[in-house]
């Protein structure tokens, strides 16, 4: 079975998540709606990291977290310039963000760093515990690029 492509997953999330968030913020304020579509969003991405774990058999490993990134750069989603790929870190710059353009067509640019940004690292938990991000700045938040640098802490 394929997977469908992030990216087009993404989109027909939020042609869902959109109008929700929206009558959330009508009926309860901004800030309490992006709280729990936050919320929701950081535990739906944990349960999607156990999900391809447990596809990997619990055998997860840095390199079987990179060969995911095929997801989501499928359809031209993400451009990337690779700094390093080994046991230890997967380093790298996104220059072009087609994520962020897609929540900005859909009138969601606002929201599109919790739809989408916030599930990087959270995935995470649920994938490998062991794997972190660090990331400095984001386009979806109007940096030139995105900052990846996954570590990855040796079990013992």
């Amino acid at each position: 079975m394929s997977e469908i492509p992030t990216l087009t997953k993404r989109r027909l999330q939020a042609q869902v998540i959109g109008p929700i968030f929206a009558e959330m913020v009508a009926q309860i304020g901004e800030e309490k709606a992006s709280a729990i579509l936050d919320a929701a969003i950081r535990k739906a991405a944990i349960a999607e990291g156990k999900y391809f774990a447990e596809r990997e058999g619990g055998q997860t490993s840095m390199s079987s977290f990179v060969k995911l990134y095929e997801l989501w750069t499928a359809d031209g989603a993400l451009e990337m310039k690779v700094l390093r790929a080994d046991e230890e870190a997967f380093d790298f710059d996104i220059t072009r963000c087609r994520y962020a353009e897609t929540y900005k067509e859909m009138g969601l640019g606002k929201v599109g760093h919790l739809l989408s940004c916030n599930r990087d690292g959270t995935f995470c938990e649920g994938y490998d515990p062991a794997i972190t991000l660090e990331r400095k700045q984001t386009i979806m938040e109007g940096a030139p690029c995105c900052t990846f640098r996954y570590r990855y802490a040796a079990k013992g």
